[in-house]
């Protein structure tokens, strides 16, 4: 087992990572982001391969930090994430060509993927450590809802702030990532069993990849659909913007459109457990994808104000998703490599926006919106259903009690 803190000290990473969480979360530049990128001369496509371009950085980095953080500890990663985000984020705001968005994304990359899976493996070891691990989910949601709320909190003020010009919310975002440093310095290691350095760290890495994705079927199956789902959330943050503009929102409301859109993800990720728990495990697994994919079908077909409610259908799976399969992650796996399959999950997922989104991105360009939303529910829908097809061969959609065990 590795050295830990007392518990006293360790149940103070909770209000840590959740005051980590919020500042990283207050983006005020997400608002008007895709403006910004327009104003500095980048197309819809431009926009899908700069986002592939970090997907790619974060693939190299994101498994790799993850063994690092299992056999280093869960704190120097989440350091080192917290100090590449925040230079990354001040070379983002003096960028003005795509040369420079590219080195901002590989430092923001280098930090998202020291970042991702370590938060949530801490958050799951201090639990642990504490024996309150049965609250995972619960807590999970809390975390997954700061972070929508301070997003939406950020575009109210990030969206105004683009009124004096659309670089001024990018200069208060890199300075407010660099107060996320301080808590991640004070962050206390929870006990863990530690990753054990019996073999090199390529084969181990190597390994542990082999077991989340062939070894066990559960875990497998799991990170590929948790992986897609995301993959259809994390597209339709790139879409909403361009969705606005083609619906004629006025500049003004694009940060009070943006906060609704994020403060209905936090209340989403705040009720996932109640949820899960109201309508069972495989109720939640299916209709994740059909909303999704549903969601996607129905932009298609029109581009209006009166239509973005059909927005939150996405927003809604975008909640829900991370707290209910975090946790049925989490239950398979030990806290020796947990944070490394975590990170193969996030792998998986940049994967899938890496070889889909910048196709949508040119479809958008060259046939329109509609066009490029029907593609995107096509895959998502057709993918979704063989990964649950294999979900339940594998008895994953079978429902289960509050221990985790499997119920008839």
């Amino acid at each position: 087992m590795q050295a830990a803190g007392r518990p006293a000290a360790v149940a103070g990473n909770l209000w840590k990572l959740l005051a980590m969480q919020a500042c990283r979360w207050f983006l005020l530049l997400m608002p008007v982001l895709n403006l910004f990128y327009a104003e500095n001369g980048l197309s819809l496509q431009d926009v899908f391969v700069v986002q592939a371009f970090f997907s790619i950085c974060v693939i190299l980095f994101e498994v790799p930090s993850g063994y690092f953080s299992d056999r280093l500890g869960r704190r120097r990663s989440l350091l080192i994430g917290s100090i590449a985000g925040a230079v990354g984020f001040g070379v983002y705001a003096f960028a003005t060509a795509l040369p420079h968005f590219f080195l901002a994304q590989f430092l923001i990359a280098i930090g998202a993927s020291f970042l991702s899976g370590t938060d949530t493996a801490m958050l799951y070891d201090t639990l642990l450590q504490l024996g309150r691990e049965g609250e995972f989910q619960k807590v999970a949601g809390r975390y997954g809802s700061i972070g929508n709320f301070s997003e939406g909190t950020a575009a109210l003020v990030g969206g105004s702030l683009a009124l004096i010009s659309l670089r001024t919310p990018l200069y208060g975002q890199a300075v407010l990532m660099f107060c996320i440093i301080p808590l991640a310095w004070s962050l206390v290691e929870p006990q863990r069993t530690r990753l054990q350095a019996s073999e090199s760290s390529f084969r181990s890495v190597l390994r542990i990849v082999r077991y989340a994705l062939h070894g066990h079927a559960e875990v497998k199956w799991l990170i590929l659909y948790s992986s897609l789902v995301g993959t259809s959330t994390l597209t339709i943050v790139w879409f909403v913007q361009p969705y606005l503009v083609a619906a004629d929102l006025p500049l003004v409301w694009f940060g009070v459109a943006w906060a609704v859109l994020q403060f209905s993800v936090g209340f989403f990720a705040l009720i996932a457990y109640r949820i899960e728990a109201m309508i069972g495990r495989s109720s939640a697994l299916v209709s994740l994808i059909l909303l999704s994919s549903g969601g996607y079908f129905a932009l298609s077909q029109v581009q209006a104000l009166w239509a973005a409610p059909l927005l939150l259908l996405l927003y809604f799976v975008r909640g829900i998703n991370g707290p209910v399969l975090g946790d049925y992650i989490n239950r398979c796996v030990s806290s020796d490599i947990r944070a490394t399959v975590l990170s193969v999950k996030a792998l998986v997922g940049r994967m899938m926006f890496v070889a889909l989104g910048p196709t949508a991105g040119w479809i958008s360009d060259a046939y329109g919106l509609g066009h490029a939303f029907a593609f995107c529910g096509a895959v998502f829908f057709g993918f979704g259903l063989l990964f649950l097809l294999f979900l339940w061969r594998n008895g994953v959609l079978a429902d289960q009690d509050g221990n985790g065990r499997t119920t008839p």
